[in-house]
């Protein structure tokens, strides 16, 4: 899955995909990004490099004070 996202100010920008559950499942981005378009790949695998089960996950973006939560859906 490819999250493609903008970014109108270079700052510290937070990317992260959770279960249905909310429960954590991998960090993607965690630092400071450049102001521009940007496209992160999310491989289907958890934070322990683990393939995680087919279903519905969500993922936050949070950047300069905009944050943003998509439903995706990982088929197999």
């Amino acid at each position: 899955t490819t999250i493609k996202f903008a970014l109108p100010n270079s700052g510290p920008v937070s990317l992260v995909v959770y279960d249905i559950a909310g429960r954590l499942v991998k960090t993607l981005v965690n630092g400071n990004m450049e102001a521009t378009n940007h496209s992160v790949v999310w491989n289907g695998r958890d934070s322990s490099d683990r393939q995680v089960s087919s279903g519905v996950y969500y993922y936050r973006l949070v950047a300069d004070g905009f944050t943003d939560t998509r439903k995706m859906m990982l088929v197999k």
